[in-house]
């Protein structure tokens, strides 16, 4: 699935309805093939669509077998861009919500993406997720805003 995304905004809006969708192909039609991801979740990075599309399957698998919907905010969002590139960083918060619509639970981490555009068209060729770790537990710190 090739989708054009004229603009950051649009990338930043497929992001998080694809996700609440769980629709796998439309989440990484955003994504540039030679993607380089750093991400908080067990694997120290993601390189290329395939290994990035096989953790997005894992990941929206695990949220269907829950039956939650994943409902995603950016926070204190920075775009950043010229006519190739652009920065976006921000806090974003994903919220599970139960059927009924009532919330589960939530996580807010860093991120940032680096974009590029291609034929009018933008992508994400790199995205860095983290959160900040407690000195005294080692642990990541869930929810810091």
């Amino acid at each position: 699935m090739r989708t054009d995304f004229n603009t950051v905004q649009e990338v930043l809006e497929n992001y998080k309805s694809a996700i609440y969708e769980k629709d796998v192909e439309r989440f990484v039609s955003s994504f540039s093939s030679n993607i380089h991801i750093y991400d908080c979740w067990e694997d120290w990075e993601c390189l290329g669509i395939s290994q990035w599309k096989e953790k997005v399957k894992e990941w929206f698998n695990g949220l269907k077998d829950e039956g939650v919907l994943l409902k995603t905010d950016f926070n204190n969002l920075v775009v950043d861009e010229n006519s190739e590139l652009a920065f976006v960083y921000c806090a974003v918060t994903f919220a599970a919500h139960n059927k009924s619509g009532e919330k589960l639970r939530q996580m807010t981490n860093r991120f940032s993406m680096g974009l590029r555009k291609n034929n009018d068209s933008w992508t994400i060729t790199h995205s860095h997720s983290s959160l900040p770790i407690s000195m005294e537990t080692g642990k990541g710190i869930f929810n810091l805003k």
